[in-house]
């Protein structure tokens, strides 16, 4: 059984004040040309489907578009999860229309998708809080699936049913993951993990969080969950959510984060994307192996030492999204900034670095680290203002108003 893992579509993602629209929808073009060349037999879709959770119209409808073009006409289940940037409601509204094209969308925590049979032959034989069981036509042995969506600590609390604060969440998860598996999953079919939260090695360094996610993630968000905590008896674990391409472990089955399609913040270190085919048998570890995408702009933060130097780069770098630090020894003039624009169409924004000691000594000596996600600007420019960090209320009141700007 040949299983495509991919995560973090984020459709409807805006990089400043460029739409990535058309490269999600060349990339996702190019995950739907994979899915038919490799042969794959289901595709896993972990989490964070769209950027907001209202997703504009052009989003929702490349989305549904896809994933049409992914089910292979119903014999090819895909299955997707809500993330963090997710709206659970929205992701589960069209299920009993998208059951009929064998989509399956869970939107909360311990969701259950009633059996059925489509014509194509897949079939959902078992299901429960958080597990299906499938039968995929041309496939001898079902399909298990432990599903977990995104939701922040209180939620995943109350859908875990825990009367008692002090126990940890990865000791609830833990309890509810092995509860299923030693019900539904032993060495007859093949049996896969996909959730979309902070799943850490405590032993192995994992890549950095893109700024954004992990603001998003930490307010009110959940606890990171260690690998540990996951059940015996898996073929493989499929994880949204980093943005980079991460095994966690491969024994004794793999543990991957498949990455994002497309280089979304300048932050992001992994410029290389791929989607992870997974192939496995019933009472053995995956095989997994990376396919790189082609498709998309990178994103780069560039230094130069003059106006001459990062023009000249520009020219010769066209398809590409690009901050750009230009060190001066006075304020850019409006001649500056035209000869930058008309040399690339893809600027994200300019940044002087001032090397004039009156200068440096008028802004403080302190550059504004523009990469740094939206929240931590605020709270600086709070304390520089009022002489203290904002609280918790006020917080929340600006994460409100940043959400509507955004939508």
């Amino acid at each position: 059984m040949k299983i495509l893992h991919t995560a973090d579509w984020h459709l409807g993602k805006r990089l400043e004040q460029f739409s990535r629209l058309e490269e999600q929808r060349e990339v996702l073009n190019e995950i739907c040309e994979i899915a038919d060349r490799e042969s794959v037999d289901v595709v896993l879709i972990a989490g964070d489907l769209f950027d907001h959770p209202n997703p504009p119209i052009e989003a929702l409808d490349l989305f549904y578009q896809t994933l049409k073009r992914l089910t292979n006409g119903g014999k090819r289940p895909v299955i997707g999860i809500a993330g963090n940037h997710d709206s659970p409601d929205r992701i589960q509204a069209p299920d009993p229309l998208a059951r009929e094209c064998g989509i399956l969308l869970m939107g909360y925590p311990r969701g259950e998708i009633r059996p059925f049979k489509l014509e194509s032959g897949l079939e959902i034989t078992r299901s429960a809080p958080g597990f299906v069981e499938l039968v995929i036509p041309g496939q001898n042995h079902p399909l298990r699936l432990l599903l977990t969506p995104y939701a922040n600590e209180l939620r995943l609390r109350e859908y875990l049913g825990a009367e008692d604060r002090e126990v940890e969440l990865r000791s609830l998860l833990a309890a509810h993951w092995k509860e299923v598996a030693d019900a539904y999953c032993d060495d007859a079919g093949v049996n896969v993990l996909m959730t979309h939260l902070f799943v850490t090695n405590q032993q192995a360094d994992m890549p950095e969080e893109d700024e954004e996610e992990r603001s998003v993630l930490t307010l009110g968000g959940a606890q990171e969950i260690f690998v540990k905590d996951f059940p015996k008896g898996l073929s493989y674990a499929a994880l949204g959510h980093i943005h980079s391409h991460y095994v966690l472990q491969q024994s004794p089955y793999p543990v991957a984060y498949s990455s994002s399609p497309l280089v979304y913040s300048i932050s992001d270190r992994q410029k290389e994307k791929a989607v992870l085919i997974a192939t496995c048998e019933p009472g053995q570890p995956a095989e997994v192996s990376a396919v790189l995408l082609s498709s998309g702009k990178q994103a780069l933060s560039k230094r130069f030492e003059s106006i001459d130097e990062a023009v000249s780069w520009l020219g010769e770098h066209p398809n590409t999204l690009v901050e750009l630090h230009i060190a001066t020894d006075t304020h850019l003039t409006a001649e500056d900034r035209k000869r930058l624009a008309g040399a690339h169409a893809g600027i994200l924004r300019v940044v002087p670095e001032f090397t004039n000691p009156e200068l440096l000594k008028f802004t403080s000596g302190k550059q504004i680290d523009l990469s740094r996600s939206t929240e931590e600007l605020f709270k600086d420019y709070f304390l520089h203002k009022k002489g203290q960090q904002p609280n918790e209320e006020l917080l929340a009141l600006f994460q409100e108003v940043l959400s509507e700007e955004q939508d």
